[in-house]
């Protein structure tokens, strides 16, 4: 039972976090393309270094997630992210749209409470 647990916290690392770098990928090629950032600026940072936050939790947070470095401290900016993903850029959006931003931040949560596992970095 136990090693089915780990396994289990093994593919929810790799599902969310992997799945998560799918969108953090394409928003890190915006820093890297020159030219004025046009991006959302949720909580008044201004849109460069909301930019450069959101690809630091959505592509260096989920990597580290995914191979399980500091795991629990990865999720914390991740979930932050999405939370204001839901609650303020989808603010004035229906359910729909606040939804798929609220699953990750819930798995996040639960990555966060189990750990990350045997098959991680953190046990090595």
């Amino acid at each position: 039972m136990k090693d089915q647990n780990n396994l289990a916290k093994l593919i929810l690392r790799i599902g969310f976090g992997g799945f998560m770098l799918s969108h953090g990928i394409p928003k890190m090629m915006k820093l890297f393309a020159g030219g004025e950032i046009q991006f959302a600026d949720p909580i008044g940072l201004g849109p460069t270094i909301s930019l450069v936050l959101t690809v630091f939790a959505e592509v260096i947070c989920a990597a580290m997630i995914v191979i399980g470095f500091k795991t629990k401290w990865a999720t914390v900016p991740l979930i932050f992210t999405m939370l204001v993903a839901a609650f303020v850029v989808h603010a004035n959006d229906p359910f729909g749209k606040k939804e798929f931003a609220l699953l990750y931040a819930v798995g996040y949560l639960a990555i966060s409470l189990l750990g990350a596992g045997k098959y991680s970095i953190d046990k090595k």
